[in-house]
């Protein structure tokens, strides 16, 4: 994960660094300011990642995670075709319904603030008809937040059917979206203080995942789990045996994947490139392999 705050001369050599680092996906937050980091630099992601797809050939690039509280499913079909077109098939959708980034995204557009309920029925909507843009020319919609007449798609996404979708999912109702129209699953587990209490929590939410894929008819083979490690009380990249505990106890659970987030010079996500370094050189290869 690159956070997206640098500009493009620093933030570079770090999208280029992940690829040549041999990691298998790199990812930026798609908001329009985080937290205590909006009253700093910041950037936008699609743009970001159209600069990444540019100064790499292999690594597959993603938003994680987009929502729809400040985007509309029509003209954000149209920037994703362009960006898979661009990076010629390495998009991943990392897609949420933005509980975290209403906080500020939504409240900068003057929206009305949505109950829980109403942010899960926008993003089913959201989710939905989305995915119809993406695979059908001449599309409608019409729902309680969003409206398509005819949207054309051509020509079209270079994945197919669709760009995947790795939808983030905690609660019983998104995790059956996930189970349905997910290509991945992606959690941040629950927010707790204590580290034994975060992986509890995680192992929780992964068996009740499960249990919708199961219901929906899913084989687990076929779809990936991807575990955000800085969810946690320690930071994942706080030293290369944090790291190695963090994705050691994350395979156990079952998830496929996991992210970590490119060390900062100070506040969130703190820590040393050089750890980085070394986890890449001494402990990526292996996991890999597994």
């Amino acid at each position: 994960m690159i956070l997206p705050e640098d500009r493009w001369w620093a933030a570079e050599p770090k999208w280029r660094a992940a690829e040549e680092y041999g990691f298998d996906h790199a990812w930026t937050y798609d908001h329009l300011g985080w937290r205590d980091l909006v009253d700093g630099p910041w950037f936008s992601a699609v743009p970001t990642l159209t600069a990444a797809a540019t100064v790499t050939s292999r690594i597959r690039l993603g938003t994680f995670v987009a929502s729809p509280v400040f985007r509309h499913p029509v003209s954000f079909m149209r920037e994703l075709i362009t960006l898979d077109d661009i990076s010629d098939g390495r998009l991943l959708l990392g897609i949420g319904a933005g509980v975290d980034s209403a906080r500020y995204d939504g409240q900068v557009l003057g929206g009305p603030e949505l109950s829980a309920k109403q942010r899960a029925d926008r993003f089913v909507e959201f989710v939905d008809a989305l995915d119809g843009l993406l695979t059908t020319d001449g599309y409608d919609h019409r729902g309680e937040y969003y409206a398509a007449k005819g949207a054309r798609n051509l020509p079209g996404p270079v994945q197919r059917p669709r760009i995947p979708f790795m939808v983030a999912a905690n609660g019983p109702r998104t995790m059956r979206l996930a189970a349905r129209h997910g290509t991945g699953w992606v959690t941040t587990g629950v927010k707790a203080d204590d580290l034994e209490q975060w992986w509890k929590n995680v192992a929780e939410l992964a068996a009740k995942f499960d249990e919708k894929l199961a219901e929906a008819g899913r084989d687990k083979a076929t779809i990936n789990t991807c575990l955000s490690l800085d969810a946690a009380p320690v930071f994942s990249l706080s030293s290369v045996d944090a790291f190695v505990d963090a994705t050691g106890r994350a395979a156990e659970l079952g998830f496929t994947d996991v992210v970590a987030h490119w060390p900062r010079s100070s506040g969130h996500y703190e820590g040393r490139e050089a750890t980085l370094e070394r986890v890449a050189d001494e402990i990526l290869p292996g996991l890999q392999g597994e």
